[in-house]
């Protein structure tokens, strides 16, 4: 790992993304062109890719690659969307979390279809064979609460999920910046919440769906505080 070269090369491509030279929605350069590009290895494209995830400015999806989003304008920061940095600002986004995606996932449980399903279900397989590498991680973590939003078929509850991006997950920083991989015991425990989730929707049992996303995120909360 070399932080230096991993800082540089996310400089480099938030100015890119900034100036509009990469614009929103259109797709970062591969791991490969980057490594290239800018003599580095892939660990250190990777890292910078999740800092930038962190941050806000790009999302990635599964097997598609990086992807722009529209950075939040400098003139008017009462606009921005609030990218938590603190521990602090993480557990005040589990406890915001904690009062509409409760409510998203008895709603996915009478809508959700196959399809929704299928979704989650794909973001939980990517999960458990992520093996610990924290950027996968996070990214699996994020497509499943997301699709739970979708599920529900009302816009706001996934608009509400999508301003944050990979951000939202209650990842410790010091995870993202590490080489390290995560602990299995936390792996596991995420991916059986996931998991009584998942039933409780595709069981289209609401009040057990919803007590499910709430323990998930009150778990949360308390592996945060404990990793932090």
């Amino acid at each position: 790992m070399k932080p230096n070269l991993a800082s540089s090369l996310v400089d480099h491509l938030r100015e890119r993304i900034s100036s509009g030279d990469i614009a929103a929605g259109e797709k970062l350069p591969s791991e490969n062109t980057l490594i290239a590009s800018h003599g580095v290895s892939r660990t250190v494209v990777r890292e910078a890719i999740t800092r930038l995830q962190t941050e806000g400015l790009i999302y990635t999806r599964r097997g598609a690659g990086s992807f722009a989003l529209t950075p939040p304008p400098e003139s008017s920061p009462e606009s921005q969307t609030l990218i938590p940095r603190t521990l602090a600002e993480r557990r005040q986004l589990i406890e915001y979390r904690l009062g509409f995606e409760t409510e998203a996932a008895a709603g996915a449980a009478l809508k959700a279809s196959e399809e929704d399903l299928s979704a989650m279900d794909a973001a939980l397989q990517g999960f458990e064979a992520s093996l610990g590498n924290a950027s996968v991680s996070m990214n699996c973590d994020f497509e499943f609460h997301l699709a739970v939003a979708r599920a529900t078929g009302n816009p706001y509850f996934s608009q509400a999920v999508q301003s944050f991006g990979p951000a939202m997950i209650a990842m410790p920083r010091r995870r993202l910046d590490s080489s390290d991989s995560l602990p299995s015991g936390r792996l596991d425990s995420v991916a059986a919440e996931h998991r009584a989730i998942h039933q409780a929707i595709a069981a289209g049992n609401p009040q057990l769906a919803s007590a499910a996303m709430r323990i998930h995120l009150s778990n949360s909360m308390a592996r945060l505080q404990a990793e932090a």
